[in-house]
């Protein structure tokens, strides 16, 4: 029901005397019935009169023909009345504080499954699929139309009906008078006090924790984690439905009422978790910058970014333009974070400083923690494409920096920042790789330590389509003749001296009535085979080439080399030693021994346990 304007009420307006009389009647200071009785939770008839006797009473003050005795009486009457309607506005709007179901809230947003990518092991309900979104939302909507709750959507906000519109309805007539009457204040006072527990019990079953930013800050990585995934389902909750749902309810009791009263009580409402919701997102962005740190902080600026539209309608309001500001400028923070944690991580790459050699030549673990790092960048690149907008800072052949390789721009003309950020990435982790391989005293291992991880980054480039298509098929070849000349400079510092010992030269002799070969040099020509190949079966076994493809063709390379090469040897000066005495002892090895043991070649452990291994 409307207040009255300032003209004569119509004829069925309730006498004055009959409203004072109504009034008093629920003054709950006078009355023990009044006290334990509220007027909006009995009949409607009682209701509609009271709200008439509020209406007459406003309208006899307003009156310029009343004496000072009746405004004194009216004026009374009037606060008795506020008083009044004060209890009843809080006691409905304390009928209907039951939290929200949560679960209901998550389902019904369609956009509330987080970035997935490998940087994280979510828990399973952290991925929803489309699919199973858009069943859980049919879900919620058939609820709804069951009156349970009701949606509104707008763009991707989906307002709920927090209070049912009779309630509502009770509220708004009952917000007027009081407005009306000069009670603003004590209306703003009430409804802001009740809602902002609903609102604060809600955001605290959301699981966000009451943190300053320094207690934020001092947080380990790890619990950290945790509650950046949990912020993340929680802000779209918040912003989306909750503050969007009591924004709803602002404007649908206060509606009409010609001030900027729905803003104030919105505010007076969701302050306080909004402070706490966007507080916590500026302290991730002003942390102490780290490369684990990187995923996570693109999550968060994915859903940050995602949100920023719906946060201006939210909190459009000039009241509320501080966290419009707060938003952009965390966004901006997040994004610097990400470009700086990108550079470090680069800096930290080309000079990680360990100089111990992997055992057995095999992939250093900085290879596959970068590739691992970089595959995961590659799926990030929308959001990275957007953010790294400058080339990497890069060393120059011409510069004469030792500690810096080379890359020039020019062979990698037509690719975006994000891309030659990533393939410097490779280069320097090639570079550093380089000196690490020097610290074997083998020569023939280094080049196989090189063999096994440029291999590890060809195939991790391999295997993500996302960072293939970035790098691109010219310096995935480029990147493949490198370790294939790492494979074909290991054959040739460990077989070329073991080959040496199968050619015919100096073997031969003349002027003799012997064969024409020299059976002492023929001998020690054996025993230097022998002595070199057990010794490269003995070492080389402990090496290790992990993975089984490469193993294998490395293998079938050596006995290409090795066996043909020895058959021959064999059949050529075989005669020459058997005639002679203790042939065992020169001819150690058969050529089917040499195939068995080259398949014990780069397993990563001693001879003995292979012929454990072969005998079981």
């Amino acid at each position: 029901m409307e207040p009255p304007e300032n003209s004569d009420a119509s004829g069925g307006a309730v006498a004055f005397e009959d409203a004072q009389k109504i009034i008093l009647r629920w003054d709950s200071t006078a009355s023990e019935e009044a006290r334990e009785r509220m007027i909006f939770e009995g009949d409607r008839e009682e209701v509609d009169l009271y709200l008439k006797a509020v209406d007459d009473i406003q309208k006899s003050m307003s009156s310029t023909s009343i004496s000072d005795d009746q405004d004194k009486v009216n004026s009374a009457t009037i606060q008795i009345a506020m008083a009044r309607l004060e209890d009843e506005f809080r006691n409905i709007l304390l009928n209907h504080t039951t939290p929200v179901e949560l679960n209901s809230l998550a389902a019904a947003d369609p956009s509330s499954s987080v970035h997935s990518s490998a940087a994280d092991e979510y828990e399973e309900d952290d991925h929803v699929g489309d699919e199973d979104i858009q069943d859980q939302i049919q879900r919620a909507d058939s609820s709804a139309s069951n009156g349970n709750t009701s949606y509104r959507s707008t763009s991707s906000i989906r307002e709920i009906d927090l209070i049912p519109q009779e309630a509502v309805a009770d509220l708004q007539s009952i917000a007027k008078r009081m407005i009306s009457a000069g009670y603003l204040r004590e209306c703003i006072q009430v409804y802001g006090s009740v809602r902002k527990s609903v609102v604060d019990a809600n955001f605290k079953r959301l699981g966000i924790e009451k943190l300053s930013i320094g207690d934020i800050q001092r947080l380990e990585w790890d619990a950290l984690e945790t509650k950046i995934r949990r912020w993340i389902r929680a802000a779209k909750v918040c912003i989306r439905i909750l503050f969007a749902s009591e924004k709803r309810l602002c404007e649908q009791i206060f509606d009409g009422i010609g001030t900027a009263v729905d803003d104030a009580c919105f505010m007076e409402t969701v302050k306080g978790p909004a402070i706490q919701l966007f507080n916590f997102a500026e302290a991730i962005s002003i942390s102490r910058r780290s490369p684990e740190k990187m995923f996570k902080i693109l999550d968060l600026h994915d859903a940050l970014m995602d949100l920023v539209p719906d946060i201006e309608v939210v909190f459009e309001s000039k009241s509320a333009d501080s966290f419009r500001v707060q938003a952009a400028e965390i966004l901006s923070r997040l994004a610097e974070a990400a470009r700086g944690i990108l550079s470090e991580f680069e800096n930290a790459v080309l000079r990680e400083p360990s100089l111990v050699p992997v055992p057995g030549g095999t992939i250093h673990p900085l290879t596959r923690y970068v590739m691992n790092y970089i595959s995961l960048i590659s799926d990030y690149k929308q959001t990275l494409i957007e953010l790294i907008l400058s080339k990497p800072s890069t060393g120059s052949r011409y510069s004469g920096d030792s500690t810096t390789p080379d890359m020039e721009f020019a062979e990698l003309e037509g690719k975006t920042p994000l891309a030659l950020h990533l393939i410097w990435i490779i280069v320097i982790l090639q570079f550093n790789l380089d000196g690490k391989s020097k610290h074997y005293k083998d020569v023939s291992l280094a080049h196989l330590f090189m063999m096994n991880n440029v291999h590890y980054i060809v195939q991790k480039v391999k295997g993500s389509p996302e960072l293939r298509e970035m790098i691109g098929d010219d310096y995935l070849r480029k990147l493949t003749g490198k370790f294939r000349q790492a494979a074909t400079s290991y054959q040739r510092a460990t077989w070329v001296r073991v080959l040496y010992c199968l050619r015919d030269e100096g073997l031969h002799v003349s002027g003799s009535f012997s064969s024409g070969v020299s059976r002492s040099a023929l001998r020690e020509r054996f025993k230097t085979f022998n002595a070199m190949f057990e010794e490269v079966h003995r070492t080389q076994a402990t090496w290790l080439v992990p993975d089984n493809q490469l193993r294998e063709e490395l293998r079938i390379s050596i006995s290409e080399k090795l066996i043909p090469a020895y058959r021959s040897f064999l059949g050529r000066f075989r005669s020459h030693i058997e005639s002679g005495k203790h042939p065992e002892n020169y001819m150690k090895y058969s050529v089917e021994d040499l195939e068995s043991d080259v398949l014990d070649f780069f397993e990563g452990y001693a001879v003995s346990q292979h012929m454990r291994r072969r005998s079981q």
